[in-house]
């Protein structure tokens, strides 16, 4: 399986979030990555690449140029001001406000973001764009014959949607490997998240599609972040009803749970017949994760990999979310062999 990866991703270092009504340090950091790729190199599955760059086009298939414009010129913005520390958003246009762009950064700032988790920093803009060349390469490999491919990418992309960020993501790297799919030959392309966390930012970006089959097994948002969204009853619109599909669960829920939400999944990716699949592989799943509420155990993501390898069908994995820093590594390695060796 190849894998693709850039040192880049460490431009992006966020020191700080607001979580449980205080400022912490970010839960999401490089030492993600830097795990993954040690315990890749590892398992030894296959060659280990540098991305290509496809330039903006591909984002702007996905993202609104306003989007990309925030995101590219939001730090100069912030230091303009004054500022050195992370750009976090004070302000948000909920109901009753206008929906209008402001010309200064801090209404930009909420104007673009659905939460105050997702900092912006010195190297932000560059890291994600790199981490999107990441999932791109590896889309590239698919349509060049790869039977699976692996984007060790981060900061994460799920919860990012065509013109807001949030959720600790930036560019919905998922959304842009499936269009990339598509405007590459591919007719049909089924996206499966099993990160712990619904990815809104998919679902909103394909809602109306019947092109793309999404489906997510995730927290009940009752319960969980991102709260507004991932719901059983949200099954597309337009041309795309029926093509969107949410698997909440309580928190505590355990394998067997977990795995039959899956195998309901990938019967329907069966029946949908896609030309390739995104796996958003999240193992935020796992029992010890600092912010989610799922008990999977290291084993179990060999079975996740083995799962998807009895689609018979190309899979690119992009990673996703996993904030137990010590075992991410471990659990993403289980997912690639498991998938290595039953395909």
């Amino acid at each position: 399986m190849l894998t693709i990866y850039s040192d880049e991703h460490h431009l992006h270092y966020g020191q700080s979030e607001l979580n449980d009504g205080e400022l912490m340090p970010c839960f999401e950091c490089p030492a993600r990555a830097d795990n993954v790729l040690a315990a890749v190199r590892e398992l030894g599955i296959g060659d280990i690449v540098a991305p290509r760059d496809f330039g903006r086009d591909p984002l702007a298939r996905v993202h609104s140029e306003a989007f990309l414009s925030f995101l590219e010129n939001a730090w100069p913005m912030w230091q303009a001001e004054g500022r050195d520390c992370d750009a976090l958003p004070l302000i948000w246009p909920v109901r009753g406000l206008r929906q209008v762009e402001p010309p200064g950064i801090d209404g930009k700032l909420g104007f673009f973001s659905m939460d105050a988790g997702t900092p912006i920093t010195a190297g932000t803009w560059q890291a994600v764009t790199t981490g999107a060349n990441v999932c791109l390469t590896g889309a590239a490999s698919l349509v060049d014959g790869e039977r699976s491919a692996f984007a060790l990418s981060r900061p994460p992309g799920h919860h990012a949607s065509s013109d807001c960020m949030g959720g600790y993501c930036y560019l919905n790297n998922a959304a842009i490997a499936a269009q990339f799919l598509r405007d590459n030959g591919a007719g049909h392309i089924a996206i499966v998240d099993v990160d712990y966390h619904h990815g809104n930012g998919t679902q909103s970006i394909f809602y109306e599609r019947d092109d793309v089959l999404f489906l997510s097994i995730h927290a009940d948002p009752v319960q969980e972040f991102p709260y507004f969204l991932g719901f059983a009853d949200e099954t597309g619109a337009g041309a795309g009803r029926g093509f969107n599909g949410n698997y909440p669960l309580p928190w505590g829920t355990e394998a067997p749970a977990w795995f039959a939400a899956l195998g309901d999944c990938l019967e329907r990716v069966e029946s949908f017949a896609p030309d390739a699949i995104v796996v958003s592989l999240g193992v935020d799943t796992f029992k010890d994760d600092p912010i989610s509420q799922f008990r999977l155990q290291h084993a179990d993501y060999l079975k996740v990999g083995e799962s998807f390898a009895q689609s018979g069908r190309p899979v690119l994995f992009i990673l996703e979310g996993g904030y137990a820093v010590d075992d991410i590594g471990i659990n993403v390695a289980n997912v690639l062999r498991g998938f290595h060796e039953n395909q």
